[in-house]
């Protein structure tokens, strides 16, 4: 069973390893398909006309200098008393292309000649064929030519011939063509596929930026037909996302004023009697019901039609720190460096005032921190409080969930503090969550992008 795991286990740690070592980006991917064929087939021509065409043609060329030799060789034979080597080596260099000289009285080295490389293999096996006497082969001495030495029985004919007889040209004609075609192609297709991700890229974008708020006007649908259809369809979704915010706040727009308009009418009458207990839980009542309208319409509006524009992160989160302390709050602030970036000011000052004042409802001092953290601003709201138990952490983002069962506004609040918190920090394509604080009580955290 052990054994069986493990092998289980290994195509598992294969694929995890193959997955990292893959690139992520799409285009990569696109010309990692293209290359690795592309590569393949070169490797497979490589080794068949290595395999095929290098051996044939050498072997063919080495036959043929080696019958060359062995035949001035026969010449000399046939008339071994006379003075013709002379005419034959001229007539060797102007018909064969190829130096003989004859050293009499000289003797090879008494040591077996090793080949290096193709081409001393491939040659010494013809000589061996086909001149069948000692011999040395010399391809380093002298640039282009090829030195052979043979042992006669009175001397040692030395050979010089042009290293093209053993060499083709087609040779790096074949491996220039192969790089060529392989670079041009490799250029051919990075231009096409750049083309075809570019919109995959510029549609990846606008998602982006509409999720985070931003408008995007200039956004137009491009690149291959099915890139096209999700383009198309993105921005028909965001038309009717845009239609129905707008229609939302419109409807809303009218709810406050018709909820608004009796509450004021029951405060002018309520303001005209007498003053007694009653009135004044009335008064309370109404006060009540004002805040909690305030605050079920700040969810349901949002704040998506809000203009961005640059702000400072510090001298925002100290605003919102200065109106906290004049609610009675004990509350500091640090700020690391100033970040200013694009946000909805409103919004976002909406979102710290709710963390600051749902803090000072349950802790007697709070901390509000500000730094940068690479692309992304981080704000820290720290409290010495009771916290927050992390099975529950998930559920106070729910609308309308409140820690304290009670409908009481002085203990509980609306419930919709954290959620409006959320929705505009998820707004801004941030996040949004809860930990424990270096204080003992509960630490929110917010980052956004820059």
């Amino acid at each position: 069973m052990a054994r069986l795991d493990a092998l289980t286990r290994v195509p598992r740690i294969l694929r995890l390893t193959l997955k990292q070592l893959l690139p992520r980006g799409l285009l990569a991917r696109s010309l990692l398909i293209i290359v690795v064929p592309l590569v393949l087939l070169q490797v497979v021509s490589g080794v068949i006309f290595y395999d095929r065409h290098w051996s044939n043609v050498s072997r063919h060329r080495a036959t043929a200098l080696a019958g060359d030799i062995s035949m001035v060789l026969g010449l000399i034979d046939q008339n071994p008393g006379s003075n013709n080597q002379p005419q034959i080596f001229e007539l060797a260099r102007r018909t064969l292309d190829l130096i003989f000289a004859y050293e009499a009285g000289t003797i090879l080295p008494n040591t077996q000649f090793q080949p290096n490389g193709n081409l001393e293999v491939t040659l010494s096996r013809s000589l061996r064929e086909i001149v069948r006497r000692p011999f040395v082969i010399d391809t380093g001495s002298q640039r282009d030519r090829v030195l052979i030495d043979i042992q006669l029985p009175a001397g040692v004919l030395k050979v010089s011939a042009n290293e093209e007889r053993l060499i083709s040209s087609t040779t790096k004609i074949f491996i220039f063509w192969m790089v060529g075609t392989s670079l041009i192609l490799f250029a051919v297709a990075t231009l096409f596929m750049r083309n075809q991700v570019s919109p995959i890229r510029r549609l990846a974008t606008a998602a982006e930026n509409f999720g985070k708020g931003r408008d995007t006007p200039n956004f137009k649908p491009s690149g291959a037909a099915e890139v096209r259809q999700a383009a198309s369809a993105f921005m028909a979704m965001r038309n009717r996302l845009e239609r129905q915010i707008q229609q939302r706040t419109d409807m809303l727009s009218g709810v406050s004023h018709d909820l608004r308009t009796p509450l004021t009418r029951m405060k002018l009458q309520l303001a005209m009697l007498n003053r007694n207990t009653e009135i004044d839980e009335l008064n309370s009542d109404v006060a009540a019901m004002e805040s909690m309208i305030e605050g079920y319409l700040n969810f349901a509006r949002g704040e998506g039609t809000e203009e961005r524009q640059v702000v400072d992160a510090g001298a925002l989160l100290e605003e919102v720190a200065h109106d906290a302390r004049r609610n009675g709050a004990d509350i500091s602030v640090h700020i690391e460096e100033t970040v200013e970036l694009p946000l909805a000011r409103a919004a976002i000052r909406r979102c710290l005032t709710n963390l600051a004042d749902n803090a000072a409802r349950y802790a007697e001092t709070i901390e509000m921190g500000l730094c940068r953290n690479g692309s992304v601003l981080e704000i820290t709201v720290d409290d010495n409080g009771p916290g927050i138990p992390e099975d529950m952490r998930d559920d106070v983002f729910r609308p309308f969930f409140r820690l304290d069962q009670s409908r009481n506004m002085e203990t509980g609040g609306t419930g919709l503090g954290l959620s409006i918190a959320q929705d505009i920090v998820h707004g801004h394509g941030g996040e949004i969550s809860l930990g424990e604080s270096p204080a003992g009580g509960l630490r929110v955290l917010v980052r956004i992008p820059i």
